[in-house]
């Protein structure tokens, strides 16, 4: 079998050269500039492939996908003024962390944090005594 990957690698590198005098390399994009490798380390090695191949379609792990939507949701919920609004977001925000939560295979101390309702209050409250004079 590792004759067979010697062989390929012969043509391979054979092909490389004939393209290489005929030109087909020169004013590649990029050209000249460092290559940006991404650090995939943190994945485990049998999932690497398969997260490149989905990410170069342009997919998100739902894991990942999540993520995205919940940081959305944090984002959104800062501009929210109205109580009643914030607490839908905040009760959807909990139930995207939740799912991400229960998809994970991680120790529970490392899981995202839900917020809660009376937090938002107290914090919108000491919002409203700052701006009265």
């Amino acid at each position: 079998m590792s004759d067979l990957f010697t062989i390929f690698e012969k043509i391979a590198e054979q092909r490389i050269q004939e393209a290489m005098e005929r030109g087909e390399f020169d004013n590649l994009h990029g050209a000249g500039k460092p290559l940006v490798l991404e650090d995939d380390s943190h994945l485990p090695a049998d999932l690497r492939i398969a997260y490149k191949i989905l990410k170069n379609a342009d997919c998100l792990p739902p894991e990942l996908e999540l993520r995205k939507e919940i940081r959305t949701t944090e984002e959104l919920l800062s501009g929210i003024q109205d109580t009643q609004e914030k607490y839908r977001q905040i009760k959807r925000l909990n139930y995207l962390i939740m799912k991400l939560n229960t998809m994970r295979r991680v120790s529970p101390m490392l899981e995202e944090h839900q917020l809660y309702y009376p937090k938002v209050l107290e914090r919108l409250a000491r919002d409203k005594e700052k701006k009265s004079p």
